[in-house]
């Protein structure tokens, strides 16, 4: 349920991974908490009428420069409920995740940060799973580690995993 002080929103996340099963991560920062870091799948908030679809390509592309066709997402593989609060102001977000692979695993300066984005994100980084499982810092989705099995390969089920709050 939604109070009164959340936004709710659609949105759209990208699950990228390389030729070699590495997930491609962002590792963010609350500004007005810098001591608490996460890291957390490329994507945000659908614009106006766009589809989920749509929006992962086009928040793929911004994120990590990477450009993803829309007829090259599979999924959506997962979907959620996301409570969060994000530079003071809480959400309620909706969430579509696809998958998508690159060949190669080589940074793309063509990504295009909002202003947001430049002063939360602190690194842009290729993981393998085992990694993945062994932060020491929060991840977005909380299970990403023990989720990644449900798309190595895909078996073509969405999996509905609730609401999280972070």
């Amino acid at each position: 349920m939604t109070t009164e002080e959340e936004t709710p929103r659609e949105a759209a996340r990208v699950l990228l991974f390389d030729a070699d099963d590495r997930i491609l991560l962002l590792k963010g920062h609350d500004p007005f908490l810098p001591e608490r870091a996460w890291w957390f799948t490329p994507g945000g908030g659908l614009h106006d009428f766009e589809s989920p679809r749509a929006g992962a390509a086009r928040e793929a592309r911004e994120e990590t420069g990477y450009d993803i066709p829309e007829e090259a997402l599979v999924g959506p593989v997962w979907e959620r409920t996301a409570k969060f609060d994000f530079m003071r102001s809480p959400y309620i977000q909706h969430e579509h995740f696809f998958l998508a692979r690159v060949a190669d695993a080589v940074a793309r300066p063509e990504a295009v940060w909002t202003e947001a984005e430049h002063a939360t994100i602190d690194d842009v980084r290729w993981h393998t799973l085992q990694e993945v499982r062994s932060f020491d810092i929060d991840v977005f989705p909380l299970a990403l580690g023990e989720l990644l099995e449900t798309v190595l390969p895909w078996d073509g089920v969405l999996r509905h995993l609730g609401t999280e709050e972070a």
